[in-house]
């Protein structure tokens, strides 16, 4: 069971740097939440001007409730908005709208990593009900009768997850290059504030990075764990 603790102190480790990473990214938009936009559009505005400039007419632009809740929903067409971003006049409005505007023109192009990830929806959400429960009967089941075959079903549920984090990197880093050419080429942003909007979304492009790091690496050991049994 020495794997096992190593696989626990991987999870705290990766826990404590998701922690620092998501404050980090929640000060910056704190930060440029508060500098308003020198053309004074709100984020509804942005998005809207942003799906019409590329040709995009059956988007509907929402708002939702929560802090960093904004979405883009492929199943009903929806630019989904926090409240600080939707009605919000600041570069982290206008850098978040523009993103989650990115993924409704990847949408509109059938973006290969989108369409893949959006097949996945379905299985992630069952593997995610599942995925811990039978990773602990795996190992239980490992410690007392030394047979992996539990712990190798764990192991196919929960590639299906490190499998949608990885697609979600080139889904998420292509949004926010989108985002950001527009911003810069219809001068949405200034060269002064253009920076700022890119800081922003880089952050936020980080804590997918690291929870999908996070998923890479403790796959693997769950995987290096089961190996050993059968040598055993």
């Amino acid at each position: 069971m020495m794997m096992s603790n190593e696989i626990f102190l991987v999870s705290i480790l990766f826990l404590g740097i998701s922690f620092i990473v998501s404050s980090i990214l929640k000060s910056k938009f704190t930060k440029y939440g508060k500098i308003p936009l020198a053309n004074g559009l709100s984020g509804r505005e942005i998005a809207e001007k942003m799906l019409q400039e590329n040709g995009i007419y059956d988007v509907q632009v929402t708002s939702v409730k929560g802090f960093l809740s904004d979405h883009y929903n492929p199943a009903n067409k929806t630019v989904n908005l926090s409240p600080e971003v939707y009605s919000g006049r600041s570069i982290a409005a206008a850098a978040v709208a523009a993103h989650e505007c990115g993924h409704a023109v990847q949408h509109a192009h059938a973006y290969t990593p989108l369409v893949m990830r959006s097949k996945l929806v379905p299985a992630v959400q069952l593997s995610s009900m599942l995925v811990n429960w039978v990773l602990m009967a795996g190992l239980i089941v490992l410690a007392m009768t030394k047979n992996p075959t539990v712990l190798l079903i764990g192991i196919i549920i929960m590639s299906i997850t490190v499998l949608f984090s990885l697609i979600t990197l080139p889904v998420e880093f292509d949004a926010s290059k989108r985002a950001l050419a527009w911003l810069k080429h219809t001068n949405v942003t200034t060269s002064e504030e253009y920076p700022k909007a890119k800081d922003a979304l880089k952050w936020a492009a980080t804590t997918y990075v690291v929870a999908a790091l996070a998923a890479v690496v403790t796959l693997v050991q769950y995987i290096m764990i089961y190996m050993g049994s059968r040598r055993n």
